[in-house]
């Protein structure tokens, strides 16, 4: 049988915490800018987790 691949878009997009995890950052911090305010910019800097429900379907991409 071959060797299972990890989905490449999915090997840019997350990372394992120490814990097991899946870490992964926010969306809509690319472009315009200008409307969005300081303080959401800030928070869409920061890492967040992935939801539990969620975490399944990405371990496959990952081959976890």
């Amino acid at each position: 049988m071959p060797k299972l691949k990890t989905v490449s878009g999915a090997k840019k997009r997350f990372s394992i915490t120490g814990s097991g995890k899946i870490k992964r950052k926010h969306a809509y911090k690319s472009h315009i800018l200008t409307k969005k305010t300081k303080k959401r910019k800030r928070n869409l800097t920061k890492s967040a987790l992935v939801a539990h429900s969620d975490e399944k379907s990405i371990k496959q991409l990952l081959n976890l």
